[in-house]
């Protein structure tokens, strides 16, 4: 959702407030700038955390794979980071272009606070180009290219306590090229009582990845695809650094949840399916939650159809025979794989209908049927 200066006045006003972001709470009309209808120059930037210094007023960028090196007065991939005379800088700190209140479902994690509502925020850009990209409208554009407000940190806890939610959530976009936002946000919401989440390409290096992890309660990666060739030919990235980002939050004790668009004939092959479920279950193990969502035409890839409902079925079995847990089907409401089922005793303990909980039988994180521990962030 885009806060142009017309719901900025609304949201001074304070009764509109509902109409934004579905509830009804106060705000500081103090708190909030116009970023995106001001020149360039006075968006707030900031010097970036990740990157090191060359000759000749070059930096070469060290927060995600692209690993670019930028002249003075140019920017990197993402196109929200730019060279001034040789000291990197992010222009998205704070500035939020989309800021929404959703239900944690949507994100989707089936495995935080079920019921729970998510303030959730992005900024532009994006390090990668998906030609299947929902949120093109912000990730494919730089930040002076799209109306957004200026949220920081702490305004963004505060609103996010107003509104009713108990969680964060980096997201829209892609939250790794507004990183330290993603971190700063964090600290804050913690301090507030928050729980901070993340939902993310996972296309990331190592060393900012392990800095931020401790501030999250759970990350959500969309796994694009199990091959090398999907992701040169659709994405623009590569597979190996995502599939090490997924090896480094499982072990550094973050919820983790994955999530893989499945598109007909570009990767919903019942070989790749299978190669990717045994890959989880080898590295992340057999809880990881793997949701198979439904494709719908979008942006440059409209000349497929959505995805039959039998393909994500037949991946739904095949994760399911290589021994993963929890396997959901998404984009598909009422469906009976929305649901959460007990891996002791096949009872459902979670019922769930869209983005709607209709049953939660937990017990204290365990089936109340026969007290199996279910793994997640319940509390």
């Amino acid at each position: 959702m885009r806060l142009d200066r017309r719901r900025l006045a609304a949201l001074a006003a304070g009764g509109a407030a509902g109409a934004l972001l579905g509830r009804s709470w106060p705000v500081d009309a103090a708190d909030l700038k116009v970023g995106g209808e001001v020149p360039l120059e006075d968006l707030p930037a900031r010097e970036a955390s990740w990157y090191r210094k060359l000759e000749g007023k070059r930096v070469e960028c060290q927060l995600c794979p692209q690993g670019c090196t930028v002249a003075d007065a140019e920017r990197g991939t993402c196109g929200v980071r730019e060279n001034r005379g040789g000291t990197y800088y992010t222009l998205v700190h704070g500035v939020a272009c989309s800021v929404h209140v959703d239900p944690v479902e949507k994100k989707p994690f089936f495995h935080v606070m079920p019921g729970e509502q998510a303030f959730s925020y992005a900024t532009a850009g994006c390090n990668v180009e998906c030609k299947f990209c929902q949120n093109w409208e912000i990730s494919q554009f730089r930040p002076e290219q799209v109306k957004a407000v200026y949220l920081p940190p702490d305004a963004l806890a505060r609103f996010a306590l107003r509104s009713g939610a108990r969680l964060t959530a980096a997201t829209y976009s892609e939250p790794v090229v507004f990183w330290e936002y993603v971190r700063d946000a964090a600290q804050a919401a913690r301090k507030a009582g928050l729980k901070p989440t993340v939902v993310s390409n996972g296309y990331i290096q190592e060393a900012p990845l392990k800095e931020v992890l401790p501030l999250l309660d759970a990350v959500k990666v969309d796994l694009k695809s199990f091959r090398e060739t999907f992701y040169r030919e659709q994405v623009r990235g590569k597979l190996e650094p995502v599939l090490k980002a997924l090896e480094v939050i499982r072990a550094a004790g973050t919820w983790l949840e994955i999530v893989v668009l499945l598109i007909p004939t570009l990767n919903d092959s019942a070989e790749e399916i299978r190669d990717l479920s045994r890959w989880v279950k080898a590295h992340l193990g057999p809880e990881v939650p793997v949701h198979f969502t439904r494709f719908h035409p979008t942006y440059r890839l409209t000349n497929l159809p959505p995805t039959p409902v039998a393909t994500l079925e037949r991946a739904y079995q095949a994760a399911r025979a290589e021994g993963l847990h929890f396997v959901y089907l998404g984009n598909v409401p009422g469906h009976p794989a929305e649901n959460t089922t007990c891996p002791g005793c096949s009872e459902v303990v979670i019922r769930r209908l869209g983005f709607q909980i209709q049953t939660n039988g937990l017990n204290d994180g365990k089936c109340s049927a026969c007290g199996r521990p279910i793994p997640g962030v319940w509390a």
